[in-house]
């Protein structure tokens, strides 16, 4: 397997064919896998805003008034009113906004960046990542994969990694149970997701600041004779961790 980054897209503008700028720099293969970054997605898609497109609700600015409390400077209530209105929940609203999109993926802010926008304030992740993936591979001129990406932060580790939030084309996990060890012990709970590695790899070629390489395609990669499933975000009622945070109340300390 190797991966390799597609230089020279240019800025992202509203109603620009990402698809068409992948075919112009590279010619895929079937069976490639095409990691897209969603920052270029949304801007595609006309995710950017400026904070006045929300204005701020009670909820919003109550929000906004306790985590500058907490931090010891002045949240914006219309950036938590745009978090609320990406947001099917609140996990957490202290000490930071962490939040339930609307597609599923649980994301401080509900992944709502603010770096490399260059005409707006904000950039929302897209509405529908599945169906991002789903039209750019349609338009693309091979048979591949594609991964929609976004970066996040992990509980109980430092940094942060490439996460898929969309995908076609390929299963976003590799099912091992079933299956055996080389001592020959049956494997009962290993599901590997296979989409979140991809896009982890992408990653390190995407880079994080102004390396402007926002597609990665990931060629011979071999998903092997494994059962795949569709499944990548938990339901809510499954989840354990989730439902622990929603127990949790953040409590400041007294001064």
């Amino acid at each position: 397997m190797n991966a390799f980054g597609i230089e020279g897209l240019p800025e992202v503008r509203p109603g620009d064919d990402v698809a068409a700028m992948i075919d112009d720099r590279v010619t895929l293969r079937d069976g490639d896998v095409v990691c897209v970054a969603s920052t270029i997605v949304s801007k595609a898609e006309d995710r950017a805003f400026d904070l006045s497109d929300f204005p701020a609700s009670e909820r919003a600015r109550s929000i906004a008034k306790r985590l500058s409390a907490i931090a010891g400077d002045d949240k914006d209530p219309r950036f938590a009113q745009a978090v609320l209105e990406e947001s099917d929940e609140l996990v957490l609203e202290a000490p930071f906004l962490l939040a339930a999109t609307t597609f599923g993926h649980v994301a401080p802010n509900a992944g709502i960046d603010r770096s490399n926008v260059p005409s707006a304030d904000i950039l929302l992740l897209p509405k529908d990542p599945d169906a991002s993936a789903a039209r750019i591979r349609s338009e693309l001129d091979a048979d591949v994969g594609v991964i929609v990406t976004d970066t996040c932060g992990r509980s109980f580790r430092h940094g942060q990694t490439g996460v898929a939030i969309g995908y076609d084309g390929i299963s976003a996990t590799r099912d091992w149970r079933g299956e055996t060890d080389r001592d020959g012990h049956e494997l009962e709970v290993t599901n590997e997701s296979i989409v979140d590695e991809l896009a982890g790899t992408a990653n390190l070629l995407t880079g994080e600041g102004d390396d402007g390489v926002p597609v990665v395609v990931v060629r011979d990669f071999e998903f092997g004779d494994h059962d795949g499933s569709e499944n990548l975000f938990r339901d809510a009622a499954d989840d354990l961790v989730r439902d622990a945070l929603q127990q949790w109340e953040f409590e400041e300390e007294s001064a």
